[in-house]
């Protein structure tokens, strides 16, 4: 008879925070264990090295600078969902080729409203992918582009079915998921200074390219979904990526074999046996966290799990400006959100749970080693109940 666990919610929470690097703090020296986890999300830009600094202790902006510009440990990819997330350049094929649709279907299925075009025209959209990543290539020959410079080439060498019209502009622009799809391809990484963003060929950045081998590094990214969303199911896993559930069921079903089932709530999820000692006696979480939008944490697909009061969904998962977290001893006791007045951080928590004074002082310090990521000196803490 199959072996089956059974594990209750904060079991499973516990487990994912450890996961997360969220229960405890690790030292500088683990930046890039951490940010290999599953990935650091930079949405909006700049939120990766506030997520950084909830799980490494003494990190400052000019450490992940220099990892990003100088030493080039750490590298902006488009990754998950073709969105941009910062991870360890050692493991940039795990992010990109790993994320990246195995297939026709699944490619389709990413690139959404270009599908029907494609389909009309007879272009498959593997070969629409590699007609995009060659003339990416090529342009990118002569050095880093701003990204209206790169779209607008592209735009201009390309098929006009990849190109469609865009009414609000008046202009014809490379599809923006097919844009984006060429950077999970691996072809290209993202720089940033300031404001200013810009496009750099992997293999000018890092020295060589994700390319050749697929099938590792989809092992590898659901190996690392498994170590931080598990106990999950093949679903969960294709909705984090972006990729088609039937792409995402073959990668399951690779790995069946080094699967335990678990009985979470009534429901069957699975974990890697690698991860059933954790999951067993997960260590406990302790301190205040103020998690930035879009967290990785925050991105558990089985969102009642990590939230039971779905009328608080509606609030933390918004369409676009969603709000920062609070975390307290691993619990969501707050939303925030944050201003800037001169060299003053404004942080106003609006809590949805009991917060108790200890955890108001600690969230007070939290917002103060903040200041410095977004240009301040000084912080100050409103909470909007008070």
């Amino acid at each position: 008879m199959t072996r089956v666990l059974r594990a209750d919610r904060d079991q499973v929470l516990a487990f994912r925070l450890d996961s997360h690097h969220l229960g405890h703090r690790r030292p500088l020296g683990a930046l890039l264990e951490v940010a290999g986890a599953c990935g650091v999300r930079n949405t909006p830009p700049g939120s990766a090295a506030l997520a950084l600094h909830a799980r490494v202790a003494d990190l400052t902006p000019d450490a992940v600078e220099r990892a990003l510009a100088e030493d080039k440990t750490l590298v902006e990819v488009l990754g998950a969902r073709a969105s941009p997330h910062l991870v360890p350049a050692r493991d940039a094929a795990v992010f990109t080729l790993g994320a990246l649709p195995a297939d026709e279907a699944s490619l389709r299925a990413a690139l959404l409203s270009l599908a029907p075009a494609l389909e009309q025209a007879g272009l498959p959209a593997t070969e629409a992918l590699e007609q995009a990543a060659e003339v990416a290539r090529a342009e990118l020959e002569g050095g880093m582009l701003a990204r209206g410079t790169l779209s607008g080439a592209m735009t201009r060498r390309l098929p006009d079915v990849l190109g469609p019209w865009c009414a609000a502009c008046g202009a014809r622009h490379v599809h923006e998921m097919l844009f984006r799809m060429v950077g999970v391809r691996g072809v290209f990484v993202v720089s940033r200074t300031g404001k200013d963003t810009r496009y750099v060929r992997t293999d000018q950045w890092l020295g060589a390219t994700p390319d050749g081998d697929r099938i590792g590094p989809r092992a590898e990214l659901l190996r690392r979904y498994l170590g931080c969303y598990g106990p999950s199911t093949a679903e969960h896993f294709a909705a984090w990526t972006g990729i088609a559930p039937a792409d995402a069921q073959r990668s399951w079903d690779d790995v069946a074999e080094q699967l335990v089932a678990v009985d979470l709530g009534g429901g069957r999820v699975w974990l890697h046996a690698a991860d059933v000692a954790r999951l067993e006696s997960p260590a406990t979480p302790t301190g205040v966290r103020l998690l930035p939008p879009y967290d990785s944490y925050l991105d558990q697909r089985d969102r009642a799990t990590l939230v039971p009061n779905k009328a608080l969904h509606r609030r933390l998962w918004r369409i676009i400006g969603n709000p920062g977290v609070v975390l307290a001893d691993g619990q969501i006791v707050g939303l925030w959100r944050p201003r800037k007045q001169g060299k003053r951080l404004i942080v106003t928590v609006e809590t949805v749970a009991s917060v108790a004074r200890k955890a108001r002082a600690e969230i007070e310090a939290e917002a103060t080693g903040l200041a410095p990521y977004r240009g301040c000196t000084s912080a100050e803490v409103a909470f909007a109940d008070d």
